[in-house]
Protein backbone atom coordinates (compact mmCIF):
# COMPACT_ATOMS: atom_id res chain seq x y z
CA UNK A 1 0.00 0.00 0.00
CA UNK A 2 1.40 3.44 -0.87
CA UNK A 3 2.51 5.67 1.96
CA UNK A 4 -0.10 8.32 2.80
CA UNK A 5 0.10 12.05 3.03
CA UNK A 6 -0.19 12.83 6.76
CA UNK A 7 -1.80 16.05 8.00
CA UNK A 8 -1.60 17.18 11.62
CA UNK A 9 -4.88 18.62 12.88
CA UNK A 10 -5.68 20.51 16.09
CA UNK A 11 -8.96 22.31 15.39
CA UNK A 12 -7.27 25.59 14.44
CA UNK A 13 -7.86 27.48 11.20
CA UNK A 14 -4.29 26.67 10.16
CA UNK A 15 -4.74 22.95 10.57
CA UNK A 16 -8.05 22.91 8.67
CA UNK A 17 -6.38 24.75 5.79
CA UNK A 18 -3.48 22.29 5.98
CA UNK A 19 -5.84 19.29 5.95
CA UNK A 20 -7.68 20.63 2.90
CA UNK A 21 -4.40 21.35 1.10
CA UNK A 22 -3.17 17.84 1.97
CA UNK A 23 -6.39 16.36 0.54
CA UNK A 24 -5.88 18.20 -2.75
CA UNK A 25 -2.26 17.06 -2.87
CA UNK A 26 -3.37 13.47 -2.19
CA UNK A 27 -5.67 13.68 -5.22
CA UNK A 28 -2.87 15.10 -7.38
CA UNK A 29 -0.52 12.28 -6.32
CA UNK A 30 -3.10 9.51 -6.20
CA UNK A 31 -2.36 8.82 -2.52
CA UNK A 32 -4.49 8.27 0.61
CA UNK A 33 -4.71 10.92 3.32
CA UNK A 34 -4.19 10.27 7.03
CA UNK A 35 -5.29 12.82 9.64
CA UNK A 36 -3.37 12.78 12.90
CA UNK A 37 -4.23 14.48 16.18
CA UNK A 38 -1.88 14.42 19.19
CA UNK A 39 -3.03 15.17 22.73
CA UNK A 40 -0.55 15.87 25.48
CA UNK A 41 -1.50 13.69 28.42
CA UNK A 42 -1.54 14.98 31.97
CA UNK A 43 1.27 13.97 34.35
CA UNK A 44 0.65 10.49 35.88
CA UNK A 45 -0.26 11.91 39.29
CA UNK A 46 -2.83 14.24 37.70
CA UNK A 47 -4.60 11.76 35.42
CA UNK A 48 -8.19 10.66 35.83
CA UNK A 49 -10.62 8.56 33.87
CA UNK A 50 -12.82 11.62 33.39
CA UNK A 51 -9.90 13.70 32.07
CA UNK A 52 -8.87 10.98 29.63
CA UNK A 53 -12.46 10.71 28.42
CA UNK A 54 -12.62 14.46 27.82
CA UNK A 55 -9.38 14.37 25.80
CA UNK A 56 -10.58 11.45 23.71
CA UNK A 57 -13.88 13.20 23.04
CA UNK A 58 -12.10 16.42 22.06
CA UNK A 59 -9.77 14.50 19.73
CA UNK A 60 -12.67 12.77 18.00
CA UNK A 61 -14.43 16.11 17.63
CA UNK A 62 -11.34 17.68 16.05
CA UNK A 63 -10.80 14.76 13.67
CA UNK A 64 -14.49 14.69 12.73
CA UNK A 65 -14.47 18.42 12.03
CA UNK A 66 -11.40 18.06 9.80
CA UNK A 67 -12.94 15.10 7.97
CA UNK A 68 -16.16 17.00 7.31
CA UNK A 69 -14.16 19.99 6.05
CA UNK A 70 -12.32 17.74 3.59
CA UNK A 71 -15.56 16.09 2.47
CA UNK A 72 -16.95 19.54 1.62
CA UNK A 73 -13.86 20.92 -0.09
CA UNK A 74 -12.25 17.83 -1.65
CA UNK A 75 -14.69 14.93 -1.92
CA UNK A 76 -13.47 11.57 -3.13
CA UNK A 77 -10.11 11.36 -1.33
CA UNK A 78 -9.53 8.26 0.82
CA UNK A 79 -9.23 9.50 4.43
CA UNK A 80 -8.21 7.68 7.61
CA UNK A 81 -7.51 9.23 11.00
CA UNK A 82 -5.96 8.50 14.37
CA UNK A 83 -5.46 10.05 17.79
CA UNK A 84 -2.13 9.54 19.56
CA UNK A 85 -0.56 10.82 22.75
CA UNK A 86 1.79 13.78 22.27
CA UNK A 87 4.04 15.69 22.22
CA UNK A 88 2.86 16.74 18.77
CA UNK A 89 6.30 16.99 17.16
CA UNK A 90 7.18 13.47 18.33
CA UNK A 91 3.87 12.11 17.04
CA UNK A 92 4.42 13.66 13.63
CA UNK A 93 8.05 12.64 13.33
CA UNK A 94 7.80 9.13 14.77
CA UNK A 95 4.12 8.22 14.45
CA UNK A 96 2.80 4.84 13.42
CA UNK A 97 2.36 5.89 9.78
CA UNK A 98 5.32 6.40 7.50
CA UNK A 99 4.45 9.49 5.48
CA UNK A 100 5.13 10.36 1.87
CA UNK A 101 4.62 13.97 2.92
CA UNK A 102 3.81 15.76 6.18
CA UNK A 103 1.42 18.71 6.06
CA UNK A 104 0.68 21.02 8.97
CA UNK A 105 -0.37 24.55 9.72
CA UNK A 106 2.27 27.20 10.00
CA UNK A 107 2.10 29.72 12.82
CA UNK A 108 -0.69 32.22 12.36
CA UNK A 109 -0.91 35.97 12.66
CA UNK A 110 -3.13 36.99 15.55
CA UNK A 111 -2.68 33.61 17.20
CA UNK A 112 -4.38 34.30 20.54
CA UNK A 113 -7.99 33.65 19.43
CA UNK A 114 -6.85 30.48 17.68
CA UNK A 115 -5.01 29.34 20.77
CA UNK A 116 -8.14 29.88 22.83
CA UNK A 117 -10.15 27.91 20.26
CA UNK A 118 -7.66 25.04 20.40
CA UNK A 119 -7.81 24.98 24.19
CA UNK A 120 -11.61 24.91 24.06
CA UNK A 121 -11.36 21.80 21.89
CA UNK A 122 -9.01 20.02 24.25
CA UNK A 123 -5.53 21.22 23.33
CA UNK A 124 -2.99 19.37 21.23
CA UNK A 125 -0.69 20.90 18.58
CA UNK A 126 -1.05 24.30 20.23
CA UNK A 127 2.61 24.91 19.45
CA UNK A 128 1.67 25.22 15.78
CA UNK A 129 0.03 28.53 16.55
CA UNK A 130 3.35 30.06 17.53
CA UNK A 131 5.38 27.98 15.10
CA UNK A 132 7.30 25.79 17.56
CA UNK A 133 5.97 22.45 16.31
CA UNK A 134 6.18 23.55 12.68
CA UNK A 135 9.79 24.62 13.08
CA UNK A 136 10.79 21.51 15.02
CA UNK A 137 9.23 19.17 12.49
CA UNK A 138 10.68 21.09 9.54
CA UNK A 139 14.17 20.87 11.06
CA UNK A 140 14.02 17.19 12.03
CA UNK A 141 11.83 15.44 9.45
CA UNK A 142 13.49 13.01 7.06
CA UNK A 143 10.78 13.51 4.43
CA UNK A 144 9.24 16.67 2.96
CA UNK A 145 7.12 18.92 5.17
CA UNK A 146 4.60 21.42 3.80
CA UNK A 147 3.49 24.32 5.98
CA UNK A 148 0.16 25.95 5.17
CA UNK A 149 -1.13 29.25 6.48
CA UNK A 150 -4.67 29.89 7.69
CA UNK A 151 -7.08 30.95 4.97
CA UNK A 152 -5.36 29.05 2.15
CA UNK A 153 -8.07 28.07 -0.37
CA UNK A 154 -8.21 26.08 -3.60
CA UNK A 155 -8.48 29.21 -5.74
CA UNK A 156 -5.28 30.58 -4.18
CA UNK A 157 -3.36 27.87 -6.05
CA UNK A 158 -4.70 29.09 -9.41
CA UNK A 159 -4.13 32.17 -11.52
CA UNK A 160 -6.92 34.77 -11.56
CA UNK A 161 -9.27 34.73 -14.54
CA UNK A 162 -9.13 37.24 -17.38
CA UNK A 163 -11.14 39.71 -15.30
CA UNK A 164 -8.80 39.40 -12.33
CA UNK A 165 -11.19 37.35 -10.22
CA UNK A 166 -10.26 34.30 -8.16
CA UNK A 167 -10.94 31.07 -10.03
CA UNK A 168 -10.48 27.31 -9.74
CA UNK A 169 -10.74 26.78 -13.52
CA UNK A 170 -7.56 28.61 -14.50
CA UNK A 171 -4.05 27.09 -14.65
CA UNK A 172 -2.03 26.67 -11.48
CA UNK A 173 0.26 29.43 -10.32
CA UNK A 174 3.96 28.65 -10.70
CA UNK A 175 5.98 26.49 -8.34
CA UNK A 176 8.97 28.43 -7.00
CA UNK A 177 12.22 26.59 -6.26
CA UNK A 178 14.70 28.34 -4.00
CA UNK A 179 18.07 27.03 -5.13
CA UNK A 180 21.38 27.50 -3.35
CA UNK A 181 23.93 27.15 -6.15
CA UNK A 182 26.70 26.61 -3.62
CA UNK A 183 24.87 23.64 -2.09
CA UNK A 184 22.48 22.09 -4.66
CA UNK A 185 20.49 19.01 -3.74
CA UNK A 186 18.78 16.48 -6.00
CA UNK A 187 15.99 15.79 -3.47
CA UNK A 188 14.96 19.45 -3.39
CA UNK A 189 15.16 19.97 -7.15
CA UNK A 190 13.35 16.70 -7.86
CA UNK A 191 10.52 17.53 -5.45
CA UNK A 192 9.99 20.90 -7.12
CA UNK A 193 9.93 19.44 -10.64
CA UNK A 194 7.47 16.72 -9.55
CA UNK A 195 5.22 19.32 -7.92
CA UNK A 196 5.25 21.47 -11.06
CA UNK A 197 4.53 18.46 -13.28
CA UNK A 198 1.60 17.32 -11.09
CA UNK A 199 0.06 20.79 -11.42
CA UNK A 200 0.93 21.45 -15.05
CA UNK A 201 2.61 24.58 -13.71
CA UNK A 202 5.72 26.52 -14.61
CA UNK A 203 8.72 25.91 -12.39
CA UNK A 204 10.42 29.17 -11.43
CA UNK A 205 13.96 28.56 -10.18
CA UNK A 206 15.22 31.44 -8.04
CA UNK A 207 18.78 31.89 -6.85
CA UNK A 208 20.12 34.92 -5.04
CA UNK A 209 23.75 35.79 -4.52
CA UNK A 210 25.67 38.48 -2.70
CA UNK A 211 28.81 39.96 -4.12
CA UNK A 212 32.05 40.49 -2.22
CA UNK A 213 32.52 43.63 -0.19
CA UNK A 214 35.49 45.89 -0.93
CA UNK A 215 36.48 45.42 2.71
CA UNK A 216 36.75 41.65 2.22
CA UNK A 217 38.96 41.76 -0.88
CA UNK A 218 42.69 41.48 -0.87
CA UNK A 219 45.20 43.34 -3.09
CA UNK A 220 44.62 42.72 -6.79
CA UNK A 221 41.08 41.36 -6.31
CA UNK A 222 39.17 44.53 -7.11
CA UNK A 223 38.05 42.95 -10.41
CA UNK A 224 35.80 40.63 -8.44
CA UNK A 225 33.48 43.59 -7.95
CA UNK A 226 32.33 43.30 -11.58
CA UNK A 227 28.69 42.65 -10.69
CA UNK A 228 27.34 42.02 -14.24
CA UNK A 229 30.06 39.43 -14.87
CA UNK A 230 29.40 37.70 -11.56
CA UNK A 231 25.69 37.65 -12.27
CA UNK A 232 26.23 36.05 -15.67
CA UNK A 233 28.45 33.39 -14.11
CA UNK A 234 25.73 32.52 -11.58
CA UNK A 235 23.15 32.33 -14.38
CA UNK A 236 25.39 29.93 -16.24
CA UNK A 237 25.71 27.75 -13.14
CA UNK A 238 21.94 27.68 -12.74
CA UNK A 239 21.26 26.75 -16.37
CA UNK A 240 23.83 23.94 -16.24
CA UNK A 241 22.42 22.61 -12.96
CA UNK A 242 18.85 22.50 -14.29
CA UNK A 243 19.65 21.01 -17.71
CA UNK A 244 19.48 17.32 -16.62
CA UNK A 245 16.16 18.00 -14.89
CA UNK A 246 14.74 19.68 -17.99
CA UNK A 247 15.57 16.50 -19.90
CA UNK A 248 13.96 14.32 -17.20
CA UNK A 249 10.80 16.49 -17.07
CA UNK A 250 10.39 17.70 -20.67
CA UNK A 251 6.78 18.79 -20.11
CA UNK A 252 7.70 21.22 -17.32
CA UNK A 253 8.24 24.79 -18.46
CA UNK A 254 11.13 26.37 -16.53
CA UNK A 255 11.91 30.02 -15.88
CA UNK A 256 14.98 31.30 -14.06
CA UNK A 257 15.81 34.27 -11.90
CA UNK A 258 19.33 35.00 -10.64
CA UNK A 259 19.68 38.20 -8.67
CA UNK A 260 22.00 39.96 -6.28
CA UNK A 261 19.89 40.02 -3.13
CA UNK A 262 19.27 38.23 0.14
CA UNK A 263 17.83 34.81 -0.68
CA UNK A 264 15.06 34.95 1.92
CA UNK A 265 13.91 38.38 0.77
CA UNK A 266 13.81 37.34 -2.88
CA UNK A 267 11.93 34.10 -2.17
CA UNK A 268 9.31 35.82 -0.02
CA UNK A 269 8.74 38.25 -2.88
CA UNK A 270 8.44 35.38 -5.40
CA UNK A 271 5.97 33.54 -3.17
CA UNK A 272 3.31 36.21 -3.76
CA UNK A 273 2.61 34.77 -7.22
CA UNK A 274 3.20 31.10 -6.47
CA UNK A 275 1.13 28.04 -5.61
CA UNK A 276 4.03 26.46 -3.73
CA UNK A 277 7.51 27.48 -2.59
CA UNK A 278 10.13 24.72 -2.27
CA UNK A 279 13.30 25.11 -0.19
CA UNK A 280 15.98 22.81 1.16
CA UNK A 281 16.92 24.02 4.64
CA UNK A 282 20.36 24.19 6.10
CA UNK A 283 20.03 22.66 9.55
CA UNK A 284 22.02 24.15 12.42
CA UNK A 285 22.51 23.13 16.02
CA UNK A 286 21.47 25.70 18.60
CA UNK A 287 21.15 25.65 22.40
CA UNK A 288 17.42 24.98 21.80
CA UNK A 289 18.10 22.05 19.46
CA UNK A 290 18.09 21.69 15.67
CA UNK A 291 16.79 24.69 13.75
CA UNK A 292 16.42 25.56 10.08
CA UNK A 293 18.84 28.10 8.66
CA UNK A 294 18.02 31.77 8.08
CA UNK A 295 16.58 31.41 4.56
CA UNK A 296 14.11 28.65 5.49
CA UNK A 297 13.29 30.49 8.72
CA UNK A 298 12.45 33.64 6.74
CA UNK A 299 10.19 31.95 4.19
CA UNK A 300 8.43 29.80 6.80
CA UNK A 301 7.44 32.96 8.67
CA UNK A 302 6.75 35.34 5.78
CA UNK A 303 5.90 33.49 2.54
CA UNK A 304 2.38 34.10 1.26
CA UNK A 305 1.93 30.59 -0.19
CA UNK A 306 2.45 27.06 1.22
CA UNK A 307 6.11 26.24 1.83
CA UNK A 308 7.64 22.80 1.21
CA UNK A 309 10.73 22.15 3.33
CA UNK A 310 12.58 19.22 1.77
CA UNK A 311 15.15 17.38 3.88
CA UNK A 312 18.41 16.41 2.22
CA UNK A 313 21.80 15.00 3.16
Amino acid sequence: MPQPIVAGVDGSAESLAAAAWAAREAVRRGLPLHLLHASNRSPPNARSDAGDAVRRHAARRILHEAGEHIARTCPGVLVTDAQVDGPASTALLHGPHQAELLVLGSHGRGGTPLLERSRELGGGFTGLLVGSVAQTVAARATHPVVLVRAGEELEDEHLPDHEGNASTRTPYREVVLGLDLADPCDEVIGFAFEAAQARGATLHAVSAWTGPSPLSLGPGEIGLLDTPRLGEEWRGFLRAMLEPWREKFPDVEVSETVTEDKAGTRLVHASSGASLLVVGPRIRETPLGLRTGPVAHTVIHHASCPVAVVAHD
